[in-house]
């Protein structure tokens, strides 16, 4: 009952937040996990904000990371049955049995690249998208009702911001989106080759896929590696 009372209490302070408004949280849930997070906003030093954006996200990355390679080393090893096999092909959109179609689709995202991505679409943290629904990669949803439509959305535009009870979950979905999204082919061949050729899989020779994840297209790839190499980020990979 103690942890209940203190629950609501927390609540109610985070309401009377200045930043707040009810009305924008979908979840109660959601509404706890935003608790966790850094409050990035008050952060006023850049170097103390870097660090505190790094120290959160880089172990949600590669948790989640962890997760997709022990899923290779599941298929790899055929220690998956038939049906988790079947939802993983149609998960990423592989023809069943095409195992190696599947293990191209089915790798990780260098954590350099994702934090950068992460730093430059949420402003280090501090847009309201990662802050009140966990979307620190500016990803979009086409269903009515999917997510939260973007105040400066032009006219005659569908998409909507997507919205995520977890920042965990945020970053799955963005995995998902760069593993399976025709968009980023080029990305993924490059990875295989990195892959097929023993060679490191870093963020900055991955960017070079992702021309047509923003409107602004390459100068987006060189803004990206600009993060990585000036916050040095692939020691993280």
């Amino acid at each position: 009952m103690n942890v209940l009372k203190s629950r609501l209490f927390a609540l109610l302070l985070l309401l009377n937040s200045p930043w707040v408004g009810a009305v924008e949280f979908w979840s109660l849930g959601a509404l706890f996990e935003t608790q966790k997070a850094p409050d990035f906003e008050a952060i006023q030093d850049s170097g103390a904000r870097k660090a505190a954006f790094f120290n959160y996200l880089a172990p949600k990355i590669n948790q989640q990371n962890n997760k997709i390679l022990q899923l290779r080393r599941a298929i790899r090893n055929q220690q998956l049955d038939a049906d988790a096999l079947e939802k993983l092909y149609r998960y990423y959109r592989v023809n069943l049995g095409n195992q190696v179609g599947l293990l191209n689709k089915l790798d990780i995202v260098p954590t350099s690249l994702v934090l950068a991505q992460a730093a430059y679409e949420s402003n280090w943290g501090r847009s309201r998208f990662a802050k009140r629904y966990h979307n620190f990669f500016g990803l979009w949803c086409f269903t009515k009702g999917c997510g939260v439509v973007p105040k400066r959305r032009d006219v005659g535009a569908t998409h909507e911001v997507a919205k995520f009870a977890s920042v965990d979950k945020g970053i799955a979905y963005y995995l998902r989106s760069i593993n399976r999204n025709r968009a980023y082919q080029t990305l993924r061949a490059i990875r295989k080759h990195k892959r097929e050729n023993r060679l490191p899989i870093s963020g900055i020779a991955l960017a070079e896929g992702l021309v047509d994840y923003a409107a602004i297209g390459y100068d987006y790839v060189e803004t990206v590696q600009q993060i990585i190499r000036y916050n040095q980020l692939e020691r993280y990979d």
